[in-house]
């Protein structure tokens, strides 16, 4: 596959205004057929955007987090399931980043300049919590690694050329193990059946007897030892589809409220886009999708800072922001997909229309992880000064 690279972050923005753009034409009817976007993503692999965070001595643009999470805003407000592949991607690129050795850092950022893509398989079902790992990583011959486990939740693996995979060592600590998409004993299941987010493909992936060379394991535990980044621009991203989400459903209720409703007869004016109670609705509802976009970019710009000068005190900074634009944006995204059936009347409930579709991403996305836990670290922080945990999800 050959791959256009991105020189820099205004670059990078362009990319994806215009991909988001072609994207969102063909968005409802994705979502509709449950057709997966295997020739979209195939263009936003050659769009160079999926290695828009490769270092600049290794050949990449090295965007800023504040422009990273503008990607997949626009990306999100056009496509919310599309928007969703990536986000494994680049949290799984920052693993090599911050753990890869000089030779793992050469060869991945290598293959993700020629467009190759990162799945996901972190998650599994019917275990105690979402941190209880049982997927095992045990010796194999030759100085190599043997995977054996169940995935579920796998977003982005059915797509993907590589497939992180998060597993324990025998000493109990978690790696990650970055295996092949064609690699035998590897099997990705489409079975996703999720209400929203319908063309993720975020199914099952089995592992079974799956061997993997010792060069292409990094110790994922390593990464919590110190001050981190890794959960606070994978959950920077998280939000960023959640602003997303709300945007688009915001811009597409006034599409139709100026275009298909009708005033409601009290009202006394010619078009429902005149009636002064839905203007005060919009009004509302603008508000709140300007404040949890002002609270992502905040959140971008502290994860920014703590990029350039790293410690316990900036890690923290820059995860509270991103808690607080987290809770902000899954709200907005919820609430606005709501409202745009409110404003829009009777009409906008027809199945046929597919507006529904706004409401079901937010639904199922913001559901990735509780804000309620989010609430209660930034209250700490606050109150007491005690910094959130290290554990990827914050």
């Amino acid at each position: 596959m050959a791959a256009h690279v991105i020189a820099d972050d205004a670059e990078a923005l362009e990319v994806a205004a215009s991909l988001a753009a072609e994207f969102r034409a063909g968005a409802s009817a994705r979502d509709a057929e449950r057709r997966l976007p295997r020739e979209e993503l195939d263009r936003l692999s050659a769009s160079g955007l999926l290695a828009v965070t490769v270092p600049t001595d290794h050949g990449g643009a090295d965007v800023s987090a504040p422009t990273l999470a503008e990607i997949f805003r626009l990306l999100a407000s056009a496509d919310a399931s599309l928007s969703q592949i990536p986000q494994s991607h680049f949290a799984y690129v920052n693993v090599i980043r911050r753990q890869g050795t000089d030779e793992q850092r050469k060869f991945f950022f290598a293959e993700l300049l020629a467009g190759r893509r990162f799945g996901n398989a972190q998650s599994e079902a019917g275990t105690k919590h979402v941190q209880d790992i049982r997927t095992r990583l045990r010796p194999g011959p030759a100085g190599s690694y043997v995977l054996d486990g169940v995935k579920h939740y796998s977003t982005g693996a059915l797509f993907a050329d590589w497939i992180p995979v998060l597993a324990r060592a025998e000493d109990d600590k978690l790696h990650v193990a970055y295996v092949p998409g064609n690699a035998p004993g590897l099997t990705v299941i489409d079975d996703w059946d999720g209400l929203g987010q319908r063309t993720t493909a975020s199914g099952t992936v089995r592992l079974e007897g799956v061997e993997v060379p010792a060069d292409r394991v990094l110790p994922h535990h390593l990464t919590f030892e110190g001050p981190q980044l890794h959960g606070a621009v994978a959950q920077l991203l998280h939000a960023a589809i959640d602003a997303g989400i709300a945007g688009g459903a915001l811009a597409e209720a006034a599409e139709f409220v100026r275009t298909k409703s009708r005033p409601w007869f009290e009202s006394g004016v010619e078009t429902a886009a005149e009636d002064p109670l839905l203007i005060q609705r919009f009004g509302e509802l603008s508000i709140q999708v300007r404040a949890s976009e002002a609270l992502l970019r905040e959140a971008a710009r502290a994860v920014e800072a703590a990029r350039a000068d790293l410690t316990d005190d900036s890690a923290a900074e820059a995860s509270i922001a991103v808690a607080a634009a987290k809770v902000s944006t899954a709200r907005a995204a919820v609430d606005v997909a709501s409202a745009l059936f409110e404003v829009s009347g009777t009409r906008s409930a027809l199945n046929s229309l597919n507006l529904h579709r706004h409401w079901r991403d937010a639904r199922t996305h913001t559901l990735h992880d509780p804000t309620r836990w989010k609430i209660q670290h930034i209250g700490r922080y606050v109150l007491n000064g005690t910094r959130p945990p290290r554990h990827g999800l914050l």
